[in-house]
């Protein structure tokens, strides 16, 4: 497997607004206003060039950004940039319809492949994507909620709204509770004690697409990629195994994420 699907074509809606006092680069101020979180500078490189960088340290040689219509400075910079060790290609989302319907405009690309699939605003480490790359069939990295917040820079109170996981004994996805703060911890009970959540990292194969098509809208009015992975459980038979992870992802969520972020990741050497 040597593809990757990366959903870039959110609003950045939390990164636009204001948030808790930081200091910013005149830099990192005008791309967090874009809302293009990918693109915030952090040691003189966008974010997505860590990300890049991780996966091609694996092994993977061809990403795909869906990005948003129109001007966008992600596509500007990728397809200026002159990369070695990986190509990367654009998919459209015509309209902001949810994770779902994101990855469904990658289709064409993946051209019925095995691929990984992930958020533009987190960085995973190199383990995570070497696991789910050695998994040989679909699943996701299930990250266990207390060492995601001690090892990462995530507060807890935002790991809370993450998707919760069910994972049974055969070590497959069970139930996936997207927005679990709307139901209550109570509506999934935890894997022997240990919580895990979806940082939205996966390996898909071209079954998922059948999911993402057929899943209804979200009572957000959306198509979302854990929904129509819990329809696919349900309704298609679809399996997918769970990884568990005890680690830490970097998020780029907010404004004050800025600073810390770029600091974890001042150390990692970048390889495009």
């Amino acid at each position: 497997m040597n593809k990757a699907v990366i959903l870039a074509a959110g609003l950045g809606t939390r990164m636009r607004a204001a948030d808790a006092p930081v200091r910013l680069t005149a830099e990192q101020a005008r791309a967090a206003d874009e809302g293009i979180k990918g693109m915030i500078p952090l040691n003189g490189r966008p974010f997505l060039d860590y990300v890049l960088s991780a996966l091609a340290d694996v092994g993977i040689r061809e990403a795909c950004l869906v990005v948003r219509p129109g001007p966008n400075s992600i596509r500007e910079y990728y397809e200026k940039l002159s990369a070695r060790r990986i190509t990367i290609q654009f998919a459209i989302q015509e309209e902001q319809l949810g994770t779902a319907n994101a990855l469904l405009a990658a289709r064409p690309i993946v051209s019925g492949e095995p691929f990984l699939a992930l958020n533009s605003d987190n960085y995973y480490s190199v383990e995570v994507f070497a696991a789910l790359q050695a998994l040989g069939e679909p699943g996701l990295a299930a990250f266990e909620r207390e060492s995601l917040i001690e090892k990462g820079n995530i507060p807890r109170q935002r790991v809370r709204d993450f998707a919760i996981l069910r994972i049974a004994a055969d070590g497959y996805l069970e139930r996936i509770v997207e927005k679990p703060l709307e139901l209550g911890d109570s509506a999934i009970q935890p894997n022997g004690g240990e919580m895990f959540v979806s940082m939205n990292c996966w390996r898909f194969d071209a079954s998922v697409f059948r999911a993402c098509e057929q899943v209804p809208r979200s009572v957000r009015g959306e198509f979302e990629l854990p929904v129509a992975v819990q329809f696919g459980i349900d309704a298609l038979g679809m399996r997918f195994k769970g990884v568990p992870f005890h680690a830490g992802v970097f998020d780029l969520s907010r404004r004050s994420d800025i600073p810390d972020v770029e600091r974890r990741l001042a150390g990692i050497k970048v390889s495009l």
